[in-house]
């Protein structure tokens, strides 16, 4: 690729992650493990890309009292932070709510987030960039996605191949899954979890979401959890990577953990059978692991 740094478009999000200890008693107490993280699905995924080795710059809209401290700890992963900071919104929010099996369901202020602008988008980042990854996140309110969408637009016009992951089952059907394939359809590579590609196919069999898919993108990589992960383009190719076993802590940032993991060895130019399974052990790692970042580095500012 022409230049050498990846993109990622995406939000910001303070994270409260509370699991209960047993069944949720309600109106009375539960007693839980409650924990404060940095999460937002596209700063997890731009953490993991420079975990990964990865030049990454990350666009993204925080409150104005979190914008440095939220730029330190994405230095720390080495990603180059491009932070907007909002005078009046905090950064987003988000209670995640942890069942026992790992899985989880969210509770979300969008925050600042709902406030990106193509201000905040300057044309000349493009300059250095190889590949613009948009997280889905940034499409569901009207502003943003006049913004991201415009964007992605100029960069596609520079030859910049533009990736997209729809993010949010639940917005894909508050918005429709008609409106997004319009919104994205060309990009590059799309990235459904099962749950999302069923919303956008109308379909649970993964063979028939592929195929309905990949006449809209040049590459569908589905993220199926337990059952690992397929991608196929609109020649009829396929490929297929088993899930790994591991000691689940949670699933939070396993997408945006297998998106980097795939995104990092395809921006290498290495083969798709291969980033597949790159993607699936990023994946399995986030499982393991507390919240959606990786690990904190040694020496870091937290």
């Amino acid at each position: 690729m022409a230049s050498d740094s990846v993109l990622v478009v995406g939000g910001v999000i303070t994270d409260i992650i509370v699991r209960p200890e047993g069944p949720i008693a309600v109106g009375t107490d539960t007693k839980s493990d409650i924990r404060p993280a940095r999460g937002g699905s596209g700063a997890n995924q731009a953490a993991w890309l420079g975990t990964f080795g990865i030049r990454t710059i990350f666009v993204g809209r925080t409150g104005a009292l979190d914008r440095d401290q939220c730029e330190v700890e994405l230095r720390d992963f080495g990603v180059e932070p491009m932070l907007a900071a909002d005078p009046d919104l905090p950064t987003g929010m988000l209670v995640t709510l942890v069942a026992p099996n790992g899985e989880r369901s969210f509770l979300v202020d969008r925050g600042a987030n709902q406030r990106l602008a193509r201000a905040d988008l300057p044309d000349s980042v493009l300059d250095r960039v190889g590949l613009l990854h948009i997280s889905g996140y940034a499409l569901f309110e009207p502003g943003p996605r006049a913004a991201v969408l415009d964007f992605a637009a100029k960069a596609r016009r520079l030859g910049i191949q533009v990736t997209v992951d729809p993010a949010s089952a639940g917005f894909l059907r508050t918005i429709g899954a008609d409106a997004f394939i319009a919104w994205t359809e060309g990009m590059h590579i799309c990235f459904p979890n099962a749950d999302e590609a069923e919303v956008l196919t109308g379909s649970a069999d993964p063979e028939a979401q592929l195929a309905a898919l990949a006449a809209r993108y040049d590459l569908v990589v589905l993220k199926r959890g337990s059952e690992g992960a397929v991608a196929g383009n609109g020649s009829g190719e396929r490929w297929r990577a088993r899930a790994r076993p591991t000691d689940m802590v949670d699933t939070i940032g396993a997408g945006d953990a297998f998106f980097a993991g795939f995104a990092s060895s395809y921006f290498r130019g290495m083969p798709v059978q291969t980033c597949l399974e790159d993607g699936v052990a990023a994946g399995t790692l986030a499982c393991g692991l507390f919240g959606g970042r990786p690990p904190r580095p040694e020496g870091s500012a937290r």
